[in-house]
Order: structure tokens, then C-alpha cells, then sequence
């Protein structure tokens, strides 16, 4: 196998076979090809794409690349939910536990942080002694005993995948539908599972702004996991604004436990956390139409059997084991608070969500070099929805930071990023549309 002859000939729009995807890719882990090569690939193929046929050999073969997970032994199906990133997304904090009180296995494997998105690792880490990153005895252990566990990517799932992405993120071609599809798939194919859900977000806060855009990587992923032999459906969601009326580490994860308690529900994070929930109740054959998934999805949360699956998760994978009903305890909190007010009245008509994103990474809550670490306590809370009405210096957040000026550059970013309307703004239904399936 030569790289540069596959190289040159993705390079002039040929299809690929399996075959040379496949060398290349064992290439790429194993090391025998330069980074520049990997460059060059992952550029032929931004430019010019990939059959479905080329994106699911691709797909395979980093699968194949390390360790596959069997969950054969589990007495319910293992199934998972993956989302392209937003802000104010902590929907795989509620949405493990209510499948799992539901009879779904969840060994969900999540990332990290990436751009102005948050990652929900960032968020686990953030309770004291969670072990984010177990051994495989024990994510094993937990998911057998409680029904779901989050943890991150182990170096032996897809690790082709690690290499080729990191390569991808400094070379400009992250964006590529068949690389977004194939970095998805090889990891949740890695995990065993018999059914995936993908939550893709559409909207000002999403990596895929453009509708169209959403869908082309939502239809992509659902054909190519198909042709992997994975159940695959998806949602479209948007993210013109915060989906949680927080932003940030701790404070998403304050916000779930208030969710799974009932103790604050934001009614955009409770439609999408459900809908996602019910769509992988039927995918497993756990329900048998959205109806009665929705319905039993509903009654595992308002009875409290979520809460407890949460709190259990945490105990098994090392966290205090009466955190869900002591959080304010444990999370680790700023040293400075600030209100931000409305500068006029009216309604809330926007959210550039995005900057809302980067604010909360200014403030120290994400990365600006994968190397950097995490201040788990910024944030941004109490954010106001679109269709609010406000009066002028009404609060419509509060930033949660490690200094005074930090605060204030925070507040500065949440007003820019706010606009009002004397008009009440029309209300969007948040699942958008539904991909795949029958």
C-alpha cells in the first residue's frame, strides 16, 4: 500500500475501496504514515467527500482499530445517544439515568469540551472522587449493577480515531460530513451497542448552523451506521439559544440534579431530554410506539426512580454516595457572583448562543488549547429564554467567575449577545424533526 497513490486518488475524486481505506487507516495506527499524509487525506476528502460505501469502510476500520466492547451478557439491550454539542447541553445527565430506569442499558462513552460546546466529561468531573475514566472491570461493573454509566473514550477504543482527529483539528477539516460521521460511529460502534440515537443540533450554537446542513449529517450518519449493522435514528434539535437555563460545568450538573428531582425543569431541556429518550425506547424495543415510550419515559423521571439511577451512578464510579440530595455541597462554587440586567424592556427575541458558549470558555469553563485545564466552577446561570418578558435592569443571568474583571467581561458578552424586542418572538417547538427509521 502506497498513501500517496490513495492520497492522489481521493485527491482527484476517485472512490476509494475497502481495502486501501482499510490499509491506510492501520497505517495511521500503527504509525507507518507521517502526519502530513493524514493532512492530505483528510483535505482530499474535505474537498471532495465519500460514497456511503467509502464513509462506512472508513467507519470499520477505525472501529477495528482497538478494543470492540460486547455487552452480550446484559439482560436488556445497550443502547446510547450521541450529540454534535451545543450550549446549555447536559442532556446525557438525565437522559442515561431515565433510559436506564427504564430497562435500557446505557454505557455511554462521552467527550470532552470542543470549541464554544461544552463536554459532558468536563461536567462529571466536576463531582468530587468521579472516576470519568475507569477501568473496564469497573464501567462494567457499574453498568451491570445500575444500568448506566458515563465515562470518556479509553485509549483503547478507536484509537485511530484520536490520531486522525487531532490532526483533523489543526489542519481545517473538522467540518467534512464523512470524517464527522466516521469519527462518531468508530467510537459508538467501539461500545457494543445495539441502538444509537443522535441528538443534531441546528442553530446559531451548533457546530452545523445551516439546517440543511444538519440534516445532510444527520441523514449521513444514519445511512452509514446502517451499513455498519447499528441501529441509528436522529432528532433534529435546535440551538438558537441555551438549551439549559445554565452554561458551564457545575452548574449544568446542578441543573440536572434540579431536573431529575423536579426540583427546576427548563421545559426546552425536559422536550428534548424526553424525546430523545423515547426515540431510543423504541429503537431497543423496550416501547413499542413514541407514545408509550414517552409515557413510561415520563413516569421514571416524576417518580424519582431517575434520580435514584443518577445518584447510584455516581456512588458506583467513586463520587459521594448522597450527592444527588446534597449537590450544593459538593460542587465546587465561584468566588464571585454577578447579575447581569436587562439594559431595556421588552421581550427576549434572540441569543447569539455561540458567544454565550465562548463566554463561559473566557470565563475559564472550557479549552483554548486541548492541554489547559477546566475551572469546573464558572459559569453562567439563570439565563433567560427567548419569549422572556423583561423589564429594564431586570436579571437576565448570572455569571458565576474567579475574579471581579473576569465577572464583568462575562456580563459584557451576555448583553452583546442578548437582543429585545417589543414583539413577543414566536415559540419553537425544540425537536425539530426526526431522521432514519421506519
Amino acid at each position: 500500500m502506497l498513501p500517496q497513490e490513495i492520497i492522489r486518488r481521493k485527491r482527484d475524486g476517485h472512490a476509494l475501496d475497502a481495502a486501501d481505506i482499510t490499509a491506510f487507516v492501520n497505517a495511521m495506527s500503527s504509525g507507518a504514515i507521517t502526519e502530513g499524509q493524514v493532512a492530505a487525506f483528510a483535505m482530499a476528502v474535505f474537498f471532495n467527500g465519500m460514497k456511503r460505501d467509502e464513509a462506512v469502510a472508513l467507519t470499520l476500520a477505525m472501529r477495528d482499530s482497538g478494543d470492540i466492547l460486547d455487552w452480550s451478557d446484559l439482560p436488556g439491550p445497550a443502547v446510547d445517544k450521541h450529540s454534535t454539542g451545543g450550549v446549555g447541553d447536559n442532556v446525557s445527565l438525565m437522559l442515561a439515568p431515565i433510559a436506564a430506569a427504564c430497562g435500557a442499558y446505557v454505557p455511554m462513552i462521552s467527550g470532552r469540551g470542543l470549541g464554544h460546546t461544552g463536554g459532558t466529561l468536563d461536567k462529571m468531573d466536576s463531582i468530587p472522587g468521579y472516576r470519568s475514566q475507569p477501568d473496564n472491570a469497573l464501567f462494567r461493573k457499574v453498568v451491570h449493577e445500575v444500568g448506566c454509566a458515563i465515562i470518556g473514550q479509553t485509549a483503547n477504543l478507536a484509537p485511530a480515531d484520536k490520531r486522525f482527529y487531532s490532526i483533523r483539528d489543526v489542519t481545517a477539516t473538522v467540518e467534512s460530513i464523512p470524517l464527522i460521521t466516521a469519527s462518531i460511529l468508530s467510537k459508538k460502534l467501539s461500545a457494543g451497542l445495539n441502538a444509537l440515537v443522535l441528538d443534531v443540533k441546528s442553530g446559531n450554537g451548533a457546530f452545523m448552523a445551516r439546517s440543511r446542513d444538519a440534516v445532510a449529517l444527520a441523514e449521513s450518519i444514519v445511512a452509514v451506521a446502517s451499513g455498519a449493522g447499528l441501529t441509528t435514528t436522529a432528532l433534529l434539535t435546535d440551538m438558537n439559544e441555551p438549551l439549559a437555563l445554565a452554561a458551564g460545568n457545575a452548574v449544568e450538573v446542578l441543573n440536572a440534579v434540579d431536573f431529575l428531582t423536579g426540583d427546576l425543569r427548563d421545559p426546552r431541556l425536559e422536550a428534548v431530554t424526553l424525546a430523545l429518550v423515547a426515540e431510543m425506547l423504541v429503537s431497543a424495543k423496550l416501547a413499542a410506539s413514541p407514545k408509550a415510550a414517552m409515557d413510561r419515559a415520563r413516569e421514571a423521571l416524576n417518580s424519582g426512580k431517575a434520580a435514584e439511577v443518577f445518584g447510584r451512578m455516581v456512588a458506583g464510579l467513586g463520587g459521594p454516595t448522597d450527592f444527588v440530595s446534597r449537590a450544593r455541597h459538593y460542587l465546587p462554587v465561584a468566588p464571585v457572583t454577578l447579575e447581569v440586567k436587562a439594559p431595556q424592556a421588552g421581550y427576549v427575541a434572540s441569543v447569539e448562543t455561540r458567544e454565550i458558549g465562548v463566554a463561559v470558555v473566557a470565563l475559564g469553563g472550557g479549552r483554548i488549547r486541548p492541554q489547559d485545564p477546566v475551572d469546573h466552577a464558572v459559569g453562567i446561570t439563570a439565563l433567560q429564554p427567548v419569549g422572556a418578558l423583561m423589564e429594564a435592569g431586570d436579571p437576565i443571568a448570572l455569571v458565576h467567575a474567579r475574579s471581579q474583571s473576569d465577572a464583568e467581561a462575562g456580563a459584557r458578552a451576555i448583553l452583546a449577545a442578548y437582543g429585545f424586542s417589543g414583539r413577543k418572538p414566536r415559540t419553537v417547538n425544540p425537536v425539530l424533526r426526526r431522521i432514519g427509521g421506519a
